[in-house]
C-alpha cells in the first residue's frame, strides 16, 4: 500500500527549521521521523520534545534513540518559550522522551516548560503529550496544575499486544491509570496504532477502555515501521476501515476523533482543540 507524504517546503518550513537549528531544541517530529513534518513546519507548527532526545525506554515500534539520557537542561524551559514566540505561535505541543532515571518522571520539568511558555506567551494554549510517570498520580497532577490545556498520553496499541509492542515498563493499565488521574477539568486525548497485528474487537476495546477513563479525544493512526529494527507492520487499514472506526468511536462519545494512516497525536491538534471547544476556526 501507498501512503502519499505532501513535501512542502515553504517559506514558513525553512523558518521553523532555522528557529529550531537556533534554539538548540529538539522536536519529535524528526526525532521520530513524523511523515506530518513537511505539512506541519509549513504551517508554522511543531511538536517539541523536551529532556534530551535519549529515551530510557525500549519500546519496538519508536523510532526514538534508547539509552543513557544526558542531565535536565534548566535553561530548557525559557529556550522553548523564545521558540514559540519567534514561530510566533498560539497553540504549543510538548512531549518528551521517557525519563525512569528521575525521581518524578520529568514531571516538575514539565511543568516548569510548561509555566515558562505561557508566561512568555500570554495566551498560549498548551498541549502535553506525556509519559506514563511510572504511573505517579502525583506526577500526572504536577503537570496538570502547571496550565496545560490538553493532557495527551497514548496507550498505544490494545491490550494483548502491548506487552510485545511496548517497552516492560509500560503497561495498558497503567496508561489508562495515567489518564484517569488527569481528572475531568482537562481536555484528555489518546492515540491508537493500527497495523500491529490487532483484531478489530481489540480495538474497539481499547476505544470502550478510554471512554471509560473519560478521554474526550481520539486519534488512530496507521503504524508504518521506521526501520528494520521496529516490529514490521501486520496490516495496511483502508480509509473505508478508517472511517468505520472514527464512526464507531465517535457514537461512543468521544469529542473529536482524527482517524487516517499519516494521523499521529499533534497532528492538527489546534483544529481537534477548537472543535472540541465548539470554537469555529475562522473566528479564533
Amino acid at each position: 500500500m501507498k501512503i502519499k507524504i505532501n513535501a512542502r517546503l515553504n517559506e514558513n518550513f525553512r523558518k521553523v527549521s532555522s528557529i529550531v537549528i537556533k534554539e538548540g531544541i529538539s522536536t519529535v517530529c524528526e526525532e521520530a521521523l513524523c511523515p506530518n513534518i513537511f505539512e506541519c513546519w509549513g504551517d508554522k507548527t511543531a511538536t517539541f520534545m523536551i529532556m534530551g532526545n535519549i529515551c530510557t525506554r525500549g519500546c519496538r515500534f519508536c523510532y526514538v534513540t534508547k539509552g543513557k539520557p544526558v542531565n535536565l537542561d534548566p535553561s530548557e524551559p525559557l529556550r522553548v518559550a523564545n521558540a514559540v514566540r519567534a514561530m510566533e505561535l498560539d497553540y504549543v505541543v510538548i512531549t518528551s522522551v521517557d525519563r525512569d532515571d528521575l525521581k518524578d518522571g520529568g514531571a516538575s520539568h514539565f511543568a516548569d516548560v510548561v509555566k515558562k511558555v505561557k508566561e512568555v506567551n500570554p495566551g498560549v494554549l498548551v498541549e502535553v503529550l506525556t509519559p506514563d510517570f511510572k504511573g505517579n498520580e502525583e506526577a500526572v497532577k504536577l503537570v496538570i496544575e502547571s496550565g496545560v490545556d490538553v493532557f495527551a498520553h497514548n496507550i498505544e496499541t490494545v491490550k494483548r499486544l502491548t506487552p510485545i509492542v511496548r517497552d516492560a515498563r509500560a503497561s495498558y493499565h497503567q496508561s489508562l491509570k495515567v489518564l484517569r488521574s488527569a481528572g475531568n477539568y482537562v481536555i484528555k486525548k489518546s492515540t491508537i496504532l493500527l497495523g500491529l497485528g490487532e483484531r478489530m474487537e481489540e480495538v474497539i476495546e481499547a476505544m470502550r477502555d478510554l471512554r471509560e477513563v473519560n478521554v474526550d479525544i481520539l486519534v488512530l493512526s496507521q503504524y508504518m515501521r521506521p526501520s528494520f529494527r521496529q516490529l514490521e507492520v501486520k496490516k495496511y487499514y483502508s480509509e473505508e476501515e478508517f472511517r468505520e472506526l472514527e464512526s464507531i468511536a465517535l457514537s461512543m462519545g468521544f469529542k473529536a476523533v482524527v482517524s487516517s494512516p499519516l494521523a499521529r497525536t499533534s497532528y492538527r491538534a489546534k483544529d481537534v482543540y477548537l472543535k472540541v471547544k465548539g470554537v469555529a476556526k475562522g473566528n479564533n
